[in-house]
Order: structure tokens, then sequence, then C-alpha cells
């Protein structure tokens, strides 16, 4: 039964296991991460705008939209450690009227009086899952960005993760609390949505996808492998203060990727090989790729900027300080993601 938060709830007994705060528990991490918390022994409480189904035992906050005047106070009662996934997810053509005041109103702005609301109610420990935008949009393919990097976000979303990350440490410098900042690249897993999803659609559909030429390499990470790094994230004394990368540590090509999903298929990658200078000068080729796709994944800018570009990071010092390791392959989660796709059309 799903327990919604109330007034009349109590703090748990000292000995009780430790309570979890997950905001965006009903989105495609959060349910995920929720699970896995409680596989593990932990309690779980997921804040919600209104009245969003969760879980199965997992207790129900309702906070409202996020910002810097949210009530945090009674979702924060008697809890441990924070997971703030909620945020204003990238969008490559952003209806909003003034998108970057809205991302850092958002991203920023909220998860810094996140941040001082969790100092105050005595939170131990604030893990805030942010993006590898923070730091850029493309890497080298022989050249990994580490924790180390410069950071240079190209948009107002990238810019908005990065002062969050500072906030949040800031913040927890000056209280009792401690925070942990775990950079994200692109996420997959069963349920994932958006162009991963119409990747895989196209795929298993058998179209011809004109992307045999490229040369590229990008980090991804299962949402298993990220809810046990966020976990780790939250448990790990040494973890106190840091900023990590996060991946699957095993990075693909684009075409690669397409095999991979193949295989998960039981299919044949059907790729074509089309130079890929022509995918960057756009014009009648974007036209006649989109139909090869059949409008199944639809070639925007920045969709072209991802398939052909380069986006790798490291993930050593993740590995190497928390002990971290990752909990399956890449072929095991496009497996289970491959299972979970809807069912094929029958028109």
């Amino acid at each position: 039964m799903i327990k919604a938060l109330g007034r009349t709830d109590t703090i748990s007994a000292l000995d009780a296991p430790p309570l979890a705060l997950v905001t965006g528990a009903n989105g495609f991490v959060g349910r995920r991460l929720s699970v896995a918390l409680r596989d593990q022994g932990w309690r779980v409480r997921g804040s919600v705008r209104g009245a969003a189904e969760l879980d199965a035992g997992v207790e129900r906050a309702v906070v409202g939209d996020l910002g810097t005047d949210t009530d945090w106070s009674l979702a924060l009662s008697g809890v441990d450690s924070v997971f703030h996934l909620a945020a204003r997810v990238h969008q490559l053509s952003d209806p909003h009227p003034d998108p970057a005041a809205e991302y850092l109103r958002v991203n920023c702005h909220a998860a810094a009086h996140l941040a001082r609301c969790a100092a105050a109610a005595g939170v131990r420990r604030l893990v805030l899952a942010s993006s590898v935008k923070a730091m850029g949009e493309e890497t080298r393919a022989d050249s990994p960005w580490t924790e180390e990097s410069a950071c240079r976000p190209p948009d107002p979303y990238g810019r908005s993760k990065l002062e969050a990350e500072t906030a949040v440490h800031e913040i927890a410098a000056g209280s009792a609390l401690e925070s942990v900042v775990l950079r994200l690249p692109l996420v997959y897993g069963p349920g994932v949505k958006a162009n991963m999803e119409r990747l895989f659609l196209a795929v298993r559909a058998g179209r011809r996808l004109p992307l045999g030429s490229v040369r590229n390499r990008r980090s991804m990470v299962a949402v298993s492998n990220l809810c046990s790094a966020l976990i780790a994230c939250a448990q790990h004394p040494a973890a106190a203060g840091r900023t990590y990368l996060v991946s699957d540590d095993a990075d693909f090509s684009t075409p690669e990727l397409i095999r991979a999903m193949a295989r998960a298929l039981d299919t044949r990658a059907r790729l074509v090989p089309v130079p890929t200078v022509l995918f960057r000068m756009g014009g009648w080729l974007g036209d006649a790729a989109g139909w090869v796709l059949r409008r199944d994944l639809p070639l925007h800018s920045g969709v072209v900027r991802r398939l052909l570009g380069s986006l790798v990071v490291d993930c050593s010092r993740l590995r190497t300080e928390l002990n971290w390791q990752p909990v399956c392959t890449p072929d095991q989660e496009l497996a289970a993601t491959a299972a979970a796709l809807p069912p094929a059309s029958r028109n």
C-alpha cells in the first residue's frame, strides 16, 4: 500500500532502517532508485508535485512545484539521506519564453533551497544528480573528461546544473550536511524514453540507419549501475564533499550501440555508410535521413551532434574512492530495455 505523508506521521525509532527522500520519485530513475533502496533495506519516501502514484512501500510526500518557497518540512522529517533527482530536463526546442531563467530557477535555486532545508532538518547527506552537460557538450574520442577537467557548459541547462553543484557544495560546507554530486551521461534502461527509445524502435522495425560511417565514442550509464552509484554516494564516508563522474566504464560508437541494440532485439542492424560531413551540412540530407528513419528518429541538430560526436568520461575516481563497480553490463541492460519496449504496432 502506498502511504501519503501527513502531519500525523511520527519519526521512526532510532534503530529503524535509514530513511531516504527521493525527489522525482515517479520518474524514470526515481522509480528504479526507490526499488534499489528498498532492496538494500532502506525506507523510502518519494516527493512528488501532486497525486502521482508511487510503487508499493514508498511513502508519498506532496511538495508541489520545485522553487525557493517549497515547503520541505514534512518531507524531510526523520530523513537520513536525500537523493535530489528532480530537475527541469534539457530540451532541444524549449517552449518556455525564458528557458535560461527557468532552468536556473528550478535546477539551481530550488536545489539550493532544498539543501538549506535539509541542513536545517539535520539530514546527514544530500546526493545531487547532476549532468555531464555541466562540463560541456563534446570531448575527443580518445580524451575522456575527468573530474579535474575544465567546465565549459555551452547552454542554459548545463550552466544551471553547474551552478547547482556549486551552491549545494557551498551550503553543505557551512553546515553539518554532507553533499555529493554525481554527473550523469546518457542514462538508459527499461522504460527509457525520448531518443534512446526511438532509436531502439527504429532498429526493431528494421529501418535503414545512415550511421554506418560514424567513428565516435560515447559514455552511457545503465540505470541499474546509476542506482548502485547513487547509493554508494550516500553511504560511503569518503564521498562527502566530492564530485564524481559515472558511466558503465564501457564506451560505444553509434554503430556499435546500434549493433548492441540489434543483438538485444535478436535482429539485424541495417547500417548504411553515409559520409558524416553530409549530416553536418544539413539541408536535403536531413530530410532524406528523416525519410529513411520514417520519423522514428527526427534528426534535429542536437540529435545529430549526439549521434556523430564523442562524449567520453572517466569514472575511475568513483571506482577507486568508493570501491564502486558496475552491477550489470551494457548488454544485460540493453536486453532488459529491449524486453520492456512497447509492443510493435500491427499497422
